[in-house]
């Protein structure tokens, strides 16, 4: 039913940190504060080049020069374990994350992409608890994506009640997340109440793009309804559109069950 695949990827990066030039002077207080400064310089020129894709040496290069100055920067940690998930170095990149979160354990957004890293990897359980603290931070602007990514990481453990809370919480946050209106209209449709998996497919279907899952519960729900010519619809979009997905395979086993 999911996509083991998370989308979070570099580009929902927050950057909260400013570029701003070191002043050079002879006070010991004040080199501090010029060395905090440059830490946050190069996390940030690591953010921008990690983010746009262009030079991952150059990333690697500003986040190691942050953790030259500033060997506990959470966020420099943070940078390097993106860089390495994006690299393939799954160990290394855990390694990092664990660091980032071991000198800054209130960092949401660590704690989020690290749950995702954790479930891409099935280690369901891992990734909830993460997913958690990130969403009980009231503070932090992106706890719906949270709630999101705590409510497939349920699904995934059989928590079917856990996943619905969190996807209406999701919801209540921001009412336009398309995973949320679609994961719902998949565990309604599951539980046999219809016309609410309807609603639910109805409002992602107003807004979002259609994905072979949509296209494949469109079909079901419509059927149900005995409603063929939205179910045609459905059916022509997911062969067009998605021939060769598991979908479109599942359609096919359908039509030839039913004929």
């Amino acid at each position: 039913m999911l996509a083991k695949s998370l989308s979070l990827p570099l580009a929902g990066l927050i950057l909260s940190v400013l570029l701003a030039g070191c002043v050079t002077t002879g006070l010991p207080q004040r080199q501090e504060v010029n060395i905090d400064q440059a830490v946050k310089t190069h996390v940030q020129l690591g953010l921008r080049y990690l983010q746009s894709g262009e030079n991952r040496d150059l990333a690697r290069y500003h986040f190691n020069k942050a953790l030259e100055l500033g060997k506990r920067n959470p966020d420099a940690h943070h940078g390097l374990a993106m860089l390495y998930q994006v690299d393939g170095e799954l160990e290394v990149a855990e390694s990092h994350f664990r660091k980032a979160l071991r000198y800054g354990d209130d960092f949401s957004m660590a704690h989020t992409n690290y749950g995702v890293f954790l479930y891409r990897q099935e280690r369901y359980e891992e990734a909830l608890e993460h997913f958690e603290k990130a969403a009980s931070d009231l503070t932090y602007n992106r706890r719906s994506y949270a709630l999101t990514n705590y409510g497939r990481a349920a699904v995934r453990l059989g928590k079917a009640e856990e996943a619905e809370r969190a996807f209406t919480r999701a919801l209540a946050l921001n009412d336009n997340l398309p995973q949320p209106l679609l994961e719902l209209a998949e565990m309604k449709y599951e539980a046999g109440a219809y016309a609410q998996a309807k609603q639910y497919l109805d409002r992602y279907s107003e807004k979002h793009q259609q994905v072979p899952q949509s296209l494949w519960l469109g079909i079901r729900i419509e059927k149900i309804f005995g409603n063929r010519d939205k179910e045609r619809s459905y059916a022509l979009a997911l062969r067009n559109l998605y021939p060769y997905s598991a979908e479109a395979l599942e359609y096919k086993k359908m039509m030839a069950n039913d004929g």
